[in-house]
């Protein structure tokens, strides 16, 4: 198991402002989602297939 912090990102299209954002961290395995504004509540991992497919659908 890593103990490497992922690098997380947020879109471009986020404002500095501190609204309602994700942040996402891409790794071999999966893509990891977490809060912006609490970041200590634990993340959610996907596949990089249905990562795809929900940004697909936006």
């Amino acid at each position: 198991m890593s103990t490497t912090e992922p690098d997380w990102f947020k879109s471009s299209y986020s404002g500095g402002g501190g609204g309602d954002c994700v942040e996402v961290a891409i790794d071999p395995a999966a893509v990891h989602i977490r809060d912006s504004k609490d970041t200590t509540t634990g993340t959610l991992a996907v596949t990089h297939d249905a990562w795809t497919a929900f940004l697909a659908r936006l």
